[in-house]
């Protein structure tokens, strides 16, 4: 604890960087997952495989699965990212795939009796009643993120990670690793606690504001 107050600067640069490593990979994870969920959430077959895959890729140990990207994107913070998304794919699918299916089909019926196009059952009627699973998706996303990118410091990705493998290269450190495992469980805390609330925000959305 001492570190962290007697070191502020050098922490929220780090802090800074683990951040930047997380939301970079969490937001082309979403980019990647949301259409891929839409795709195969009609059809057992395709989820069935799809996921399976992307359960197979979770099984591998993450610096195991750093180390097969680097030939490919080199020892940088890229190889670190790419391996996040691969992580944060299978459980954003996941939920995504269970949120959609969750949802009741006479309603999806109701909004088409209506009039409206696929767009706008899309927009007005299935992501709102989805949103709050998937909310709860991103939200394990992101912690497990958090976790995973604390390896990324071995492979030059920075971030709070690099406190822990200072600390345990320097004979006696402990201070260090005492700090780098303090910042990282307040992130995920802090994090945790951000989504536990816009799911709580959003959870009113699974009646459809305003009603069809």
């Amino acid at each position: 604890m001492d570190y962290l107050l007697q070191n502020p600067a050098i922490v929220f640069e780090l802090l800074l960087q683990h951040l930047l490593l997380v939301s970079v990979a969490l937001t082309l994870a979403l980019a990647l997952s949301l259409p891929l969920s839409v795709f195969i959430a009609a059809s057992s077959r395709w989820t069935t495989a799809v996921l399976g895959v992307l359960s197979v890729v979770y099984t591998i140990p993450s610096i195991a699965l750093i180390i097969l990207l680097i030939p490919l994107t080199g020892l940088n913070a890229w190889s670190v990212i790419i391996a996040l998304i691969l992580y944060a794919q299978v459980i954003l699918t996941r939920n995504n795939v269970a949120a959609l299916r969750g949802i009741d089909p006479a309603i999806v019926e109701a909004a088409r009796g209506m009039g409206m196009n696929r767009w706008q059952m899309w927009w007005r009627v299935q992501l709102p009643l989805a949103l709050p699973v998937m909310l709860a998706g991103v939200r394990l996303a992101a912690i497990v993120t958090i976790g995973i990118a604390t390896i990324g410091a071995k492979f030059n990705g920075g971030g709070l990670g690099r406190l822990l493998f200072d600390g345990i290269a320097q004979t006696g450190r402990y201070d260090k690793i005492w700090a780098g495992a303090i910042a990282v469980a307040a992130l995920a805390l802090l994090t945790n606690l951000a989504f536990v609330t816009l799911e709580h925000y959003f959870g009113p959305a699974r009646k459809i504001r305003g009603s069809l």
